[in-house]
Parts: C-alpha cells; sequence; structure tokens
C-alpha cells in the first residue's frame, strides 16, 4: 500500500498539485522506485532461504536473535528487505519535501496548497522522523544475531523489551503513514465529484498534523500487556483516545462536503469515497474502545 498510496501517487500527483514539471530529483526518484521490488523480493526470499523466518511478522527477539530456534539466513534476508526498502522510503521523502518547498508555482503558498499535497508533505515528515528508529532496532537484531552484542538478552541485563519500544515506535505511525495519503486521495474525490471545495480546508490539514503528532506518541498501546506501569498505561490509554478528535473533524468534513452538494452519488469514485468515510467511522469508533488499557 505505501508504494502505491504514497510513493505512486505522489510521484504522480504531487508536482500536478504544486504546479512544477517535475519533482525535485528525478533521479533519485528512478532509483526509490527500483529498490521496492528489490526489497519484496529480498523478503520474499526469507521464505526460501534454510527453514524461514519463523519470527513473526515483528521480528520479537529472542526467536530472533537466538541461532539455536531459526535460521539466521532467513532472518539476514528480512532486515535486509527492510533496510532497502526503508532507504527507498527517505528518498522518496526527501524528494517530495524538496518539491513542495522549493519548486511551488509562483503565488502558490503553502496556505493554499491542496490537501492532498500536504497529505503527501506530512507523511513524508513522519517516515523521516521514524525509519531511522526501525533501523537502528533491526541492525542491533542482526548485531546481537551475529556478534554477540546481546542487546535483548536479558541473562546479560539486555532488555527484549527495548526491541518493541523500537519496532512500535515506527510500527504505529507506519498506519498513519499507509493512510494518510489515503485522506488525501478521498478528500480531492468528494471535492472534486461534488463540485464544492472541501469544507473547513484549513481545518483538514490541521487534523491530519494532528492526527501525524499524536500517531507518533502512542506506541505502547501495542504493548499493554508488557508490564508497563499504571501511570504509562494511562498516558498511552488518553492519548489514544485523544486521536479520534481529529480524526472525527475529518470525517464531518467530507459530510459537509458531501450533504452542501446537490450531487448526488453519480460516479463509482463518489460512492468508494463514502463507503470509505462509513468505513472509516466504524473502525475509528472501535479504536476509542480498545485504545483503553482495561480492555
Amino acid at each position: 500500500k505505501m508504494p502505491g498510496l504514497f510513493g505512486g501517487f505522489g510521484i504522480f500527483f504531487l508536482p500536478i498539485l504544486c504546479g512544477s514539471a517535475e519533482l525535485a530529483y528525478p533521479r533519485i526518484n528512478s532509483i526509490s522506485l527500483l529498490l521496492q521490488p528489490v526489497a519484496f523480493t529480498l523478503v520474499i526470499l526469507s521464505t526460501a532461504a534454510e527453514f524461514g523466518g519463523g519470527t513473526g511478522w515483528t521480528l520479537y527477539p529472542p526467536l530472533s536473535t537466538s541461532l539455536m530456534s531459526l535460521s539466521p539466513v532467513a532472518v539476514d534476508v528480512i532486515v535486509l528487505g527492510l533496510l532497502v526498502s526503508g532507504i527507498a522510503s527517505i528518498m522518496s521523502s526527501l524528494n517530495f519535501l524538496t518539491t513542495v518547498f522549493h519548486l511551488r508555482a509562483k503565488g502558490l503558498t503553502l496556505g493554499i496548497l491542496s490537501v492532498s499535497a500536504w497529505s503527501i508533505v506530512i507523511t513524508s515528515v513522519m517516515l523521516l522522523l521514524t525509519l531511522p528508529v526501525l533501523t537502528g532496532g533491526v541492525l542491533m537484531l542482526l548485531s546481537d544475531l551475529h556478534f554477540n552484542t546481546l542487546f535483548f538478552d536479558p541473562t546479560f541485563a539486555g532488555d527484549p523489551i527495548l526491541y518493541q519500544h523500537l519496532f512500535w515506535f515506527f510500527g504505529h505511525p507506519e498506519v498513519y503513514i499507509l493512510i494518510l495519503p489515503g485522506f488525501g486521495v478521498v478528500s480531492h474525490v468528494i471535492s472534486t465529484n461534488y463540485c464544492r471545495s472541501l469544507f473547513g480546508n484549513q481545518s483538514m490539514i490541521l487534523a491530519m498534523g494532528c492526527i501525524a503528532v499524536l500517531g507518533s506518541v502512542v506506541w505502547s498501546h501495542h504493548m499493554y500487556t508488557t508490564g508497563l506501569e499504571v501511570d504509562t498505561r494511562a498516558f498511552f490509554t488518553a492519548a489514544t483516545i485523544l486521536i479520534s478528535i481529529p480524526t472525527g473533524t475529518k470525517v464531518f468534513n467530507w459530510i459537509c462536503t458531501y450533504i452542501s452538494s446537490n450531487y448526488g452519488i453519480v460516479h463509482s469514485s463518489s460512492f468508494l469515497a463514502i463507503l470509505f468515510v462509513c468505513t472509516f467511522t466504524f473502525g475509528g469508533t472501535t479504536g476509542v474502545i480498545l485504545g483503553n488499557a482495561a480492555m
């Protein structure tokens, strides 16, 4: 999804939305695109390397750091695939940010930039801030596996929970990295198909910024059962539930844009956009409930 919504749509639409002829660095753009199938191939190869990874998709230690319980070569190629994909994403992010801040058309200020363009900008910033943390985490895994560094071995005063923090500090913002470009696409579709400027355009951009900030400080709600202190659980519960406020702002703005139009659902894209809003509303409502540590 990320190479499609973020990379694919970003590469194609961002220059159009900024009024520029091309992205700032076309060759870096090509390299980042070509690295994605390499990363995908490496991750798929892990299923055929020796006996497969056998660590789950989260690569938690000690399964991923013990030579006794897995195939080290499989873990090596998974980590290498993640590193290659991360390099590609960082290059794309830098390319998009440079394009938006330096290649905009004359008179096109950041204040009147479309929601779609802002969604790519905010996603790029999130990637640049969180991907290095994941990279550090998986490199520590690799060094534990091959160089006896013992970062995550409790027998030698290591802490396997440290890896979970490093992983989820990227893992949770990643879900917003996936969905924010989708927000931009849905906003564009609703605005275009119903011939209306998006209701509360500035508040939509602010809501995306709030979602990005809050989404980056709630990672431990994936770790409620790992023995967090009660104060820590209370903070992450409150921060998780707070995300529903900017999310609700976006949903109501989409609905207001739809209601203010004289057009019904006349295109398949309109129908799919409304279905997206409905699905997202139901999913977000369950998030308010399940975000409670007591659950």
